[in-house]
């Protein structure tokens, strides 16, 4: 049993400490996301790790309606990352049912329990097209 972390764990270790990581594959220059051992693309097993620029346009979205006292509704937004991997989040700071298509966001790291995550908030032009 090998002693060293597999993806997801360094993924989440890095977010722990504050960083939007993603992995970009050495064999054809593209970036991936979820964090994988062999990119699917090419079938590269060289994955390095670089920092995302959190920038990211809402590619699809839908609201999760849930009763007030579970939580209230959130949005399950797919957001095209600048550096072309695609990931699922939601949006924070607007109404579930006001985000849209194209909007552009921003990541932003939340410390919780148990283990962080990203969500996205508007950037300040963050109005679709």
């Amino acid at each position: 049993m090998s002693s060293h972390p597999g993806p997801d764990q360094i993924y989440h270790g890095h977010l722990a400490e504050g960083r939007f990581m993603i992995q970009r594959c050495s064999g054809c220059a593209r970036h991936v996301f979820y964090p994988r051992t062999v990119y699917p693309h090419c079938g590269s097993n060289d994955l390095t790790w670089i920092a995302a620029s959190g920038r990211g346009v809402v590619y699809s979205t839908s609201v999760v309606r849930r009763l007030p006292e579970k939580g209230g509704d959130h949005n399950v937004a797919i957001v095209d990352l600048a550096e072309g991997a695609r990931m699922i989040s939601r949006v924070d700071g607007i109404a579930p049912e006001d985000v849209r298509i194209g909007m552009e966001v921003r990541a932003r790291i939340e410390q919780a329990e148990p283990r962080p995550f990203e969500v996205f908030t508007l950037t300040g032009d963050g109005d679709a097209s």
